[in-house]
């Protein structure tokens, strides 16, 4: 099965020279590390930055220098940083190409719960509410059961949602997912997992056509 990183690099695949991206807290965050340097790609955070760079090393981090998740970055040259307004005024407008989201739940429609667990706190909703209904390309990347071994790719979400009929495509340590019309469409797994196990860890129904290839990094 796929580490995170492992998760983030397959994903950085899905961005194309001249996208602006929106990085979501967690997995997703890990995507700026792994984008080929040849390509010219603008991370953004909802919190007012443009011009993300990878994570810092050990001791050269800047308390100062954050995403939407207090993690602290690095920032590219000809970086900028602007108030939250102006910052969701782009994601409002579709200014940006690529939105890649964590969750807590994807259904085979499209729909993403990752805002809250009922029973606990949680300080806000956050910009995820904003990015799904101004996105038109969503990426989710998340763990495909959770830690008691369940599903998280199910027929119908069970958590409050976030979104509905908005995820495009989700990546797990096990499986990349397509949303499409008749519900989740395989179409690549893991090195070393099986079609066999990722439809035993799968609540919802899969589509499978053909050979399933494996991920390529």
């Amino acid at each position: 099965m796929l580490s995170k990183e492992d998760i983030a690099k397959r994903i950085s695949r899905e961005v194309k020279d001249g996208y602006y991206v929106n990085l979501g807290i967690g997995i997703p965050t890990l995507v700026a590390n792994y984008v080929p340097e040849n390509l010219n790609v603008e991370f953004q955070s909802e919190n007012g930055v443009l011009g993300m760079g990878p994570f810092p090393f050990e001791g050269e981090e800047d308390a100062d220098i954050i995403n939407a998740g207090k993690q602290t970055i690095t920032i590219l040259d000809g970086g900028s940083f602007f108030d939250s307004a102006f910052s969701f005024g782009m994601i409002r407008s579709q200014k940006v190409d690529l939105t890649i989201l964590g969750a807590m739940e994807v259904s085979e429609n499209g729909d993403i719960a990752n805002w809250k667990i009922p029973g606990k706190m949680v300080k806000g909703m956050g910009g995820a509410m904003d990015l799904v209904a101004s996105a038109e390309n969503i990426i989710v990347a998340m763990m495909h059961v959770n830690k008691a071994g369940e599903s998280k790719i199910l027929k119908k979400c069970t958590l409050p949602l976030t979104g509905v009929n908005c995820v495009k495509r989700v990546v797990t340590e096990l499986a990349v997912l397509d949303v499409t019309p008749a519900g989740f469409k395989l179409i690549e797994r893991a090195p070393g997992i099986t079609v066999d196990h990722i439809i035993k860890s799968t609540e919802a129904d899969l589509i499978i056509e053909g050979e399933i290839p494996e991920m390529q990094f």
